[in-house]
């Protein structure tokens, strides 16, 4: 079998976070005087592209954000993602895919926030690799770090998200494009952005 890579946005496609994002970053916005995000859809709608290229399009000073950001996580006690979970079904997968694929994360959230995560649900990662916001901001500029990280080609290589902007990012990259349905964006958001896959289960993945 030939070996192909599989990279993974993390939330809503790994892990269940919404309503912690939600919370987070309208707190974050309000507190630099920027309250475009009133309620989930609001929030949502800046995952309809890259989720920092619409808070800068949108006016947000990045640097003032990401200062709000750490002073809600210090008013957390230092972890405001501690109720994020990992989907149940979603182990015995990527287990299976380990054993005859290369695997490896593309994701908005920082590389210290997804280890944590892992690491408090006691999750056995399968992943080569993690490429997080601390890294860079486009996912489209790691998606092409991956590629010459593990020497993959663009046909043998699948982003899977749960957004439009993530199935646009693997788009502008070059990779094969798989939109899954038990995430952020609806079906039909999600079709809006032309991925070259829609699946509505992970057993899917493993037809790839």
């Amino acid at each position: 079998m030939k070996k192909k890579l599989f990279l993974f946005d993390f939330d809503g496609v790994l892990v269940e976070s919404l309503d912690v994002y939600v919370q987070a970053i309208k707190w974050s916005l309000e507190k630099i005087n920027m309250p475009i995000v009133r309620n989930e859809a609001d929030y949502l709608a800046l995952f309809d592209d890259n989720f920092y290229v619409s808070l800068q399009q949108r006016g947000v000073d990045l640097d003032a954000f990401f200062k709000a950001l750490l002073s809600y996580t210090e008013m957390m006690g230092g972890d405001y993602y501690a109720d994020v979970k990992p989907f149940f079904f979603m182990p015995p997968i990527l287990e299976t895919l380990r054993q005859r694929h290369l695997l490896g994360i593309i994701s908005s959230n920082s590389l210290g926030a997804i280890e944590n995560i892992f690491a408090r649900n006691q999750y056995n990662s399968c992943f080569q690799a993690i490429w997080g916001s601390d890294f860079a901001f486009s996912k489209k500029d790691k998606i092409i770090h991956a590629l010459e990280t593990f020497q993959m080609t663009r046909e043998d290589t699948y982003y899977i998200g749960d957004t439009a902007g993530d199935i646009r990012e693997g788009k502008l990259a070059g990779v094969l494009t798989v939109a899954v349905t038990w995430g952020w964006h609806s079906r039909e958001k999600l079709l809006s952005a032309n991925p070259d896959y829609l699946i509505d289960s992970p057993e899917m993945l493993l037809t790839l």
